[in-house]
């Protein structure tokens, strides 16, 4: 008769399979920020999820005073999310993370939304025609930076006079976006002998598809160019699009369609950013 064995898993891996369980089918930038935030969290604790308790989480809590209260609502909520989640597994016995409020923070949207003018100096500098195009896309498609480094040739369409893009986007969700004119043109002029599989930006190194963090630095390095403050980023390009469209009198649920938004709550937030009216307009000056 032979020994049944048993293999023991050690806290860390036990945390590791609840984390990967957890992060299951999230795209590549939210696993890494929520890695990010719970592996701090554990780090602090040093002891297995199911022995956690809610002193260790406001003990925790407190020790974020290094971060931005927007940084310390993000990492909480990542945690926070863990905890619910494996509570409703079975894996945890109870969820300490429901007596945690996630602190309130100031709506700063208003502060990363580009002017029409800055825009235009932002894309109009930029020597590179390459990266020319692709500043254009971010603004005229309102891609999300991830969503423009997946670009391949197969998901651009020519339709009529314009062109359309297939996106790939945020939660799993496929959109397509007609693009106008002028930026489809750039693009066809960029794409030469291509194949349907190229990636439609493709990094100088390697020859496949361009990474996030070089994205990153072209835009900020056309927004020092244009003398724009500010930690600039590919999403303000995105902000930009959703204020300067609405402010051009786009329906609200256009908006929402193009930029992928999964409830119009968010797309309204930009209508609170950039309010064409108050009424302090209606007191003596």
């Amino acid at each position: 008769m032979s020994e049944t064995s048993t293999v023991e898993v050690t806290p860390a891996q036990a945390n590791e399979r609840l984390l990967a369980m957890w992060l299951d089918g999230h795209s590549a930038h939210t696993v890494d920020s929520y890695r990010r935030a719970v592996g701090r969290f554990l780090d602090y604790v040093n002891k297995p999820l199911h022995l956690v308790t809610l002193a260790d989480l406001q003990l925790w809590r407190a020790s974020l005073n290094d971060l931005a209260p927007s940084s310390v609502a993000t990492v909480l909520a990542a945690v926070k999310s863990l905890l619910s989640f494996g509570y409703q597994l079975g894996v945890l016995p109870t969820n300490v993370g429901t007596a945690i409020k996630t602190p309130k923070v100031k709506d700063t949207l208003n502060e990363r939304i580009l002017s029409e003018s800055e825009v235009t100096t932002l894309i109009t500098l930029e020597p590179s025609e390459r990266n020319r195009v692709m500043l254009r896309l971010l603004y005229a498609g309102g891609l999300r930076v991830s969503e423009l480094c997946a670009l391949k040739w197969r998901d651009l369409k020519p339709r009529h006079q314009l062109g359309q893009v297939t996106v790939f986007g945020k939660g799993g969700k496929t959109r397509t976006v007609l693009l106008p004119q002028g930026v489809w043109e750039e693009l066809c002029q960029l794409k030469g002998s291509s194949l349907p599989n190229d990636a439609v930006f493709r990094s100088r190194q390697g020859g496949g598809h361009l990474d996030r963090s070089q994205v990153y630095r072209i835009v900020k390095a056309a927004a020092k160019r244009a003398s724009i403050e500010g930690n600039v980023s590919p999403h303000w390009l995105r902000h930009a699009h959703a204020s300067h469209s609405l402010d051009r009198g786009a329906p609200l649920h256009l908006v929402q369609a193009t930029l992928g938004h999964s409830s119009v709550a968010t797309t309204e937030r930009y209508l609170h950013a950039r309010p064409n009216d108050s009424s302090a307009m209606y007191l003596p000056g």
